[in-house]
């Protein structure tokens, strides 16, 4: 059995998430976790709401609300939204907590004690009118290197490079709209990432694992050499400077760099977790404590790989303290809205809350998990998702469970028939699944998704061809035993389905294994070979026959949603 440690990127808390969110990193974190934990791993998925930063202080501003009750707010929203799609986090906590504050402060100080923190002295932008610093995102303009006229203060949207605020042109103050603006000095805390250079070459170099994606990223910008980066900023809302345990003395109008806080969280979640659990979290984080042996997986999108292949290792690395590292980063690319952006800010795309609104989680799930975005962007359209659903879920497999209890009840009753002699149909079947299942297995251990669910989408074909062949309702005709076995063979392959889709489709496996009684704390992943598993549901089982797992998307449908959510025409 191994310990399995996965962590997936904090989403942010200005809102419900969209598509492109959850499929970019909590999705396939969770398949993952599901997946390892039918195995008979010890799994622990941990996750929480990124809540500091400029962007949340806006989202209350504009919702009108102090920032600590929006922040509260939206964290059930989003702990609500996760529920609702199943992902299974043993935690899901907040950035805020008071446990985040302690930690962030304590590997601040750990850092300056080791030579990587430093004060600095730098010039920033600052409102005359609002009369505040304006950090990051509460600044916009023209960006220097492609023209966007709404380039924020920390990034580019339009062409991605990395800004500081005074690298815009013609900026002016998210908060007032106004023009009147400066730049002044002010002081602020520096990670002195330069001096980890080497260290961080090595560590990732000692990663030979990572998907080419997490890998390609990391070496940039090893290449490009590290920058030493700002940790603090001029807000009011975020984890306060310390130093020696006190108030930093001229850092007490300044709080930490949301980048530097929110990675950090992952270890305060779990300390939480550890809490509420009677659990060890040092065994999961601290290599002096046995995290050895724990295996570290991450999930996230393309655009969070830096903060985590060289920020936060410095965090950790740079501290001088036994803290665990990542193993395993899977990277992904981004889900597209019909080739353009989903965006949070903008209201672009269909977000969470209002998938459920349209469609159960499970064929979002399904849709999203067998088409991830791995090697490159993939575009989102309802009429792709339409196909998923209609080809994949309704008629490969749900079709096959509504065809193979209603036949078999009505001519045997609602128990398992025995009887028939196994031949040349059985034994291809079993060919078949025992390399498919070899491969769906290990393309879910190597996070290869898209491979995985063809994998997964190929054993429900076949065993559609399987009932084809054995055609027990023609066989019933002139030899009811043989007929049975087909049966019998199909209702087992329902069990198996379930057991096998799970870990993307956990709602509709649960639905499929009641059909004999079960849920999935009964069963296990497939261990034995093909006619093994195809025997495990003994002669005389009770079962029911369900409702249709899956209701089809027709076209009144993909154009009432195509004007619900802006579809381009």
């Amino acid at each position: 059995m191994a310990r399995i440690l996965v962590t997936s990127a904090l989403p942010y808390i200005n809102g419900i998430k969209h598509l492109g969110n959850l499929v970019g990193s909590m999705l396939p974190a969770d398949v993952y976790s599901r997946f390892k934990r039918a195995r008979g791993d010890e799994v622990t998925y941990i996750c929480a709401t990124d809540e500091h930063g400029t962007p949340a202080e806006l989202a209350a501003l504009e919702a009108g609300m102090s920032v600590e009750d929006y922040c509260t707010q939206q964290y059930e929203v989003q702990r609500q939204a996760g529920e609702a799609f199943g992902l299974s986090f043993d935690y899901f906590g907040r950035s805020s907590s008071a446990a985040n504050h302690a930690m962030t402060q304590h590997l601040a100080e750990a850092l300056e004690r080791q030579g990587l923190i430093e004060e600095r002295v730098e010039k920033q932008v600052y409102s005359v009118t609002d009369q505040r610093f304006l950090p990051d995102r509460y600044v916009e303009g023209t960006c220097p290197h492609c023209g966007y006229e709404k380039a924020r203060g920390d990034q580019c949207d339009n062409c991605g490079r990395l800004l500081d605020p005074t690298d815009l042109i013609d900026p002016y103050s998210t908060i007032s709209g106004s023009k009147d603006i400066e730049v002044r000095e002010t002081r602020h805390l520096y990670l002195l990432q330069s001096k980890m250079q080497g260290r961080i070459a090595k560590w990732v170099a000692a990663r030979p694992l990572w998907p080419s994606l997490t890998k390609s990223i990391a070496l940039k910008w090893l290449e490009e050499g590290l920058r030493d980066r700002a940790i603090t900023r001029d807000l009011s809302w975020g984890i306060k400077v310390t130093k020696d345990g006190k108030p930093r003395p001229g850092f007490e109008n300044k709080v930490f760099y949301v980048w530097f806080d929110a990675p950090i969280e992952y270890i305060s979640a779990t300390k939480e977790w550890a809490q509420e659990s009677d659990k060890d979290w040092e065994a999961l984080w601290r290599t002096d404590k046995g995290a050895d042996d724990i295996l570290y997986v991450q999930f996230m999108g393309k655009d969070n790989v830096a903060f985590h292949t060289v920020s936060f290792p410095c965090t950790l690395i740079g501290s001088g303290e036994p803290w665990k590292t990542v193993d395993l980063l899977k990277s992904l690319n981004w889900l597209t809205w019909y080739g353009g952006k989903f965006s949070t800010s903008e209201g672009r795309g269909i977000f969470m809350d209002q998938a459920l609104e349209i469609m159960p989680a499970d064929t979002w799930r399904w849709y999203l998990m067998s088409n991830a975005p791995e090697s490159d962007d993939t575009s989102f359209t309802l009429e792709t998702f339409a196909g998923a659903v209609n080809k994949d879920l309704a008629d490969v497999l749900g079709n096959f469970v509504n065809r193979i209890t209603r036949f078999g009840s009505s001519k045997f009753g609602p128990e398992v028939p025995e009887g028939g002699e196994e031949g040349e149909a059985e034994q291809a079947l079993y060919k078949e699944l025992d390399k498919r299942i070899a491969s769906y297995t290990d393309n879910l251990e190597a996070m290869e998704f898209r491979k995985a669910f063809a994998d997964l989408r190929a054993i429900w074909v076949a065993g559609n061809e399987y009932l084809q062949v054995a055609a027990p309702w023609v066989a019933f005709k002139t030899d009811p035993a043989q007929a049975a076995l087909g049966v019998r063979t199909g209702l087992n392959l329902i069990r198996l389905f379930a057991v096998l889709s799970a870990p993307v489709i956990p709602f509709t496996a649960e639905k499929m294994l009641a059909v004999f009684g079960q849920s999935m704390k009964d069963t296990d992943w497939p261990k034995g070979t093909a006619r093994e598993e195809l025997s495990r549901l003994a002669p005389g089982t009770k079962y029911t026959t369900p409702e249709v797992l899956f209701q089809k998307i027709d076209d009144d449908m993909l154009e009432d949603w195509g004007e619900k959510f802006g579809a381009p025409r």
